[in-house]
């Protein structure tokens, strides 16, 4: 995978920041990505390993030792691909993820990691850049509907594993009950009663 003796020639170099001073001043990204060619070079860092424990580190099980090939040899088409066939949303990951992977990279036993997220980052910053990012319709639907309870990447994520119906679902109570307020409400109300009932007894 990347260059056999990439490991060996190449430092890891990490993505850039813009300065505190400017960035003060916007609510734009701050994360600088690598340049193709800062890309290339992190890809070629990627080792030929017999087990790459990468894999078992990422949560998603990404398929790191071949899109980091694949952005070696600057095939950025492919390594999209790659990325999403294991991964809904690289550009969260790319950006938030605590990269558990470059944790287990074997490189990382005596050298500076390869840096994954840079390179994860680079790809999908890549493929939104040439439109190739495209939304995937189920092309048969089942007519069922879920409800998703709670919000973030982890309802995203299960939207498009369900499809397109399930958005913008509302969760129900069970049959024969009515639905409980929530726990706040309840502890507020209690918080007032409370007061009441000591107001009277200093009344």
């Amino acid at each position: 995978m990347g260059k056999v003796t990439g490991f060996m020639e190449f430092e890891r170099l990490n993505e850039h920041y813009e300065e505190p001073q400017k960035r003060v001043k916007h609510y734009k990204e701050f994360v600088m990505t690598l340049s193709d060619d800062e890309a290339k070079t992190q890809g070629a860092r990627c080792m030929d390993c017999g087990i790459p424990f990468c894999n078992s580190g990422c949560p998603v099980n990404n398929i790191i030792p071949d899109f980091n090939d694949l952005v070696y040899q600057q095939d950025w088409k492919n390594a999209i691909d790659v990325l999403h066939s294991t991964n809904n949303f690289p550009e969260f990951t790319g950006r938030i993820c605590p990269a558990p992977c470059e944790a287990a990279c074997t490189l990382g036993i005596n050298e500076a990691p390869v840096g994954i997220k840079s390179i994860e980052h680079a790809i999908i910053d890549k493929a939104w850049a040439n439109d190739w990012v495209k939304p995937q319709i189920a092309k048969q639907k089942t007519g069922k509907k879920i409800a998703i309870v709670g919000s973030g990447p982890g309802q995203g994520h299960t939207s498009r594993k369900t499809g397109p119906q399930s958005q913008g679902a509302q969760p129900r109570a069970p049959r024969g009950r009515a639905a409980q307020p929530p726990k706040s409400s309840l502890l507020s109300e209690r918080h007032r009663r409370g007061r009441r009932d000591q107001t009277s007894r200093l009344g």
